[in-house]
């Protein structure tokens, strides 16, 4: 019996997490949780991207790097060219970070913002059919299309952490991810249960 109960709370709790990884990885998905998770992400990507000065905006690391202007106008046309253009079924017709797409702080962020709403008008619009479909990539690979959209989440990531070096580079501090910086985590939690304890207190003592 006590067997049997113990089984059954483990199954129970092994559901329980299954019922929250869908949620969060959209292991079995539905259009608004995506569309509701696009939005926090690109509202914490755009916090980012405000922290912009215009004399930053086209400024290079190194030869052959990428500038914040071009990381923002990259995200931009990715994102309506590229994903939501495959997942309608049709061609990419991404063209490309340049200048040309959009010159000075003002045109950059009207664009980035223009061509994120066009997007997301477009994500919304699809079907039950759709989503669970396949899309084909501009890479000839056939993928679920919402596998295809979780990937542009990690595509914003990839870039968002770009931005923050790049600023970081110029002087810039953007806000933390989270609401705290590592330092504010740092001063808030407590080491005594911490297997590195006696290493930190080295560390803070110094």
């Amino acid at each position: 019996m006590a067997a049997r109960q113990g089984g059954c709370i483990i199954r129970r709790a092994l559901e329980h997490s299954l019922r929250l990884d869908r949620r969060l990885v959209f292991i079995d998905p539905d259009i608004q949780s995506f569309l509701d998770y696009l939005s926090s992400v690109h509202a914490r990507t755009r916090r980012v991207i405000n922290c912009i000065r215009a004399d930053d905006l086209e400024w290079i690391p190194a030869p052959g790097r990428w500038s914040v202007g071009d990381q923002v106008r990259h995200l931009a046309g990715i994102e309506r060219w590229m994903y939501a253009e495959t997942v309608m079924g049709r061609p990419s017709r991404y063209p490309g970070h340049g200048l040309e797409r959009a010159r000075g702080l003002p045109a950059v962020l009207e664009y980035y913002d223009r061509l994120h709403a066009e997007s997301r008008a477009i994500f919304a619009s699809l079907g039950r059919t759709q989503w669970m479909g396949r899309t084909r990539t501009p890479a000839g690979a056939e993928v679920t299309t919402w596998k295809w959209l979780r990937a542009m989440l990690e595509h914003e990531a990839h870039h968002r952490g770009q931005l923050y070096f790049t600023l970081g580079m110029r002087g810039v501090t953007p806000p933390p991810l989270y609401g705290l910086s590592e330092p504010e985590l740092l001063a808030t939690s407590e080491l005594a249960g911490c297997a590195d304890a006696p290493l930190a207190a080295r560390v803070n003592a110094t």
